[in-house]
């Protein structure tokens, strides 16, 4: 009984003692086969973090897949992906977990190739240390350079430079001290602030669990040694508490709680608090947890807060210190990493995710992108899949945020494709803009309902769209006659009547098209403000600016009117002479030749051309709108 019973407390503080070790988080980055897979499978394998059938699994697939001969191949425990162990490189995103006797790690392999850039920065985003691999043969590369960037853009302020194949030069210690030189100037122009540069051999395992006597000049840490004992504590900045609400806990009615992950600072039972966007006060009544109250809760720790009083409060707002509260603001400069397989347009709008809230947002301006092999900013229209833009973003509603240095949590943000959900973009926020908090909308007292009324009529945007040469126009201006002659209040906004002075800036690129569309249907928004029937007929061929213009408007106030035509009845009318240029290859980015036309999903009216008539299908819409 005595000996069971000792067993079981071995058992518990055991337990214990793994609880509470320190997790540190880090990736490994650098170019196709440095060795990155080879360190950690190797970190695994002397770390004892693997099973039996594991070790088996590794040295038949060694026998089968390795590049070592009889000997066991590392990399093969990190390198999944069947396509990835037939070319000998690594392509996804692996995680592993190991621990030692003092610390629990998670590590992310991260790929070396460019096209997988967007892997390496999600492996990056948590991350409290990179691991760098340099071959010492090679020295620093681009893809050296273009991982160090995405370490710096997202925030990792540790550096491990693994000068990894010392084994191939010898152990040269000049070798090793120019590679070292070398990144610690790239280091310094990029604000990486801590870098620790190890002689290794990850393949035979010199200076990575332990110091190597083959490496006898070099005095600091192995690599298992710099793992277990980097302070990775980030200095506490002066921001206050910060609790990005998760979820409204309300079991029943005697009880309200907001429940999140503590983001920044601490808080205590009775201190004041500010929920915002709102700038509502209130103070702190109780801090709820699994577990039990708490006196006091801290960064990191899973909460419940209930108030003294009640206050509007709902996923995605922030409950904060209220002598210390975070900024509020709907425009800023941020720094956006692009992975979308489609380009990032300017004007398009996307879902953007902060924190726990999750708002429309679209990027007004690229001041430029970012050359991510050599730093250089380059001018920018738009941004194609793995590229880096420094850009100016516009918000529909105020958020609470901080710069993403501060905090990463609420100054980190993705951008979410509205039509696929599909994340394609990651970035950071460096400050707002000062005209955020410098425009207010102005009150008028004569209102677009006075306006209307004053007309006798509903305000409507009729917008349609088709394919050049549909009789989008022609329809168009029947159903202004006939609105007119019914005594309506009306005008048409012409695509080709608007490019002759609102938008004769712009050309016909898709990040022009897409400009084209905003400033239109702003207008038409403010035409409908006035009490009039708008007439809008643009091609329009992008189901996200149709989406756009349509959520200016209240419900059934936007009637999107599909002008149905075939691109060869279109092209066989041909009017203008338009498609024959473009097949001629004179006519860049024509709608249906070289650019695409996304027809609509659900538009209130489908009008055939090819069945019907231009003066039957104006009456068609003429009904839909005094039905």
């Amino acid at each position: 009984m005595t000996r069971a019973h000792d067993a079981g407390a071995t058992i518990a503080a055991y337990l214990a003692q793994h609880e509470t070790k320190g997790l540190l988080r880090f990736i490994t980055c650098g170019s196709v086969d440095d060795g990155k897979s080879t360190l950690i499978g190797r970190l695994l394998y002397e770390s004892r973090a693997l099973f039996d059938d594991q070790l088996s699994a590794l040295e038949k697939d060694s026998r089968r897949h390795g590049t070592q001969g009889e000997a066991i191949d590392y990399a093969l425990l990190l390198d999944g992906l069947s396509a990835e162990r037939e070319q000998g490189i690594t392509i996804d995103v692996a995680y592993r977990f190991f621990s030692t006797e003092k610390r629990k790690f998670i590590v992310a392999d991260c790929p070396g190739h460019e096209q997988y850039t967007r892997n390496m920065a999600t492996g990056a985003s948590t991350a409290d240390v990179a691991v760098v691999l340099v071959d010492a043969r090679k020295g620093l590369l681009p893809q050296t350079r273009r991982h160090s960037y995405i370490v710096s853009l997202l925030g990792i302020r540790h550096v491990l430079l693994a000068v990894n194949k010392m084994d191939l030069v010898d152990f040269d210690r000049g070798v090793f001290d120019e590679i070292e030189a070398g990144y610690r100037e790239l280091a310094a122009a990029l604000g990486i602030e801590q870098v620790q540069a190890i002689p290794l051999s990850a393949l035979q395992g010199d200076n990575l669990m332990g110091r190597s006597e083959r490496t006898a000049w070099y005095g600091g840490p192995s690599v298992l040694e710099y793992l277990e004992t980097v302070d990775v504590a980030r200095q506490a900045q002066d921001v206050g508490f910060r609790l990005p609400v998760q979820w409204v806990n309300r079991p029943n009615q005697d009880f309200r709680g907001f429940a999140g992950t503590v983001a920044a600072g601490e808080i205590r039972t009775g201190d004041e608090i500010v929920a915002l966007p709102s700038g509502r006060r209130s103070h702190v009544a109780r801090i709820v947890t699994a577990d039990g109250d708490l006196a006091v809760a801290r960064e990191g720790q899973a909460i419940t807060l209930t108030l003294r009083d009640e206050l509007d409060v709902s996923r995605g707002d922030v409950i904060a210190d209220a002598h210390r509260p975070a900024q509020v603001a709907d425009q800023f400069a941020a720094q956006v990493l692009w992975m979308g397989e489609q380009p990032l347009l300017p004007g398009r709008p996307y879902w953007l995710k902060i924190g726990t809230r999750t708002v429309s947002a679209s990027v007004t301006e690229i001041k430029h992108k970012t050359d991510v092999n050599t730093q250089e900013p380059l001018a920018a229209k738009h941004l194609e899949l793995n590229e880096v833009g420094y850009c100016n973003l516009y918000l529909d509603q105020p958020v609470p945020f901080e710069a993403y240095a501060d905090n990463r949590t609420l100054g980190g943000f993705i951008l979410i494709d509205r039509q696929t959900n599909a994340t394609v973009a990651a970035g950071t926020l460096q400050f707002a803009l000062r005209r955020a908090g410098n425009i207010h909308w102005q009150h008028l007292d004569v209102d677009k309902a006075a306006r209307a009324r004053i007309k006798g009529q509903k305000p409507r945007v009729l917008w349609f769209t088709g394919l050049s040469g549909s009789g989008k126009s022609t329809i168009a201006n029947l159903v202004d006659k006939r609105l007119h002659a019914l005594g309506y209040h009306t005008f048409i906004l012409d695509g080709d009547n608007v490019r002759h002075g609102l938008n004769k800036d712009l050309g016909f690129t898709d990040e022009d098209r897409v400009e084209n569309i905003r400033r239109v249907a702003e207008v038409a928004k403010l035409m409908s403000d006035a009490g009039l029937i708008v007439l809008v007929s643009f091609i329009s061929p992008f189901r996200a600016e149709r989406r756009m213009a349509r959520e200016l408007f209240a419900p059934g106030e936007f009637v999107e009117v599909y002008v149905d035509t075939p691109l060869a009845v279109a092209e066989k009318r041909d009017v203008k002479g338009l498609y024959a240029k473009a097949r001629a290859g004179q006519l860049r980015n024509f709608t249906g030749i070289d650019s695409p036309y996304e027809v609509p999903e659900a538009a209130e009216l489908s009008l055939d051309t090819v069945s019907d008539n231009a003066e039957r299908l104006a009456q068609r819409v003429i009904d839909f709108l005094t039905e």
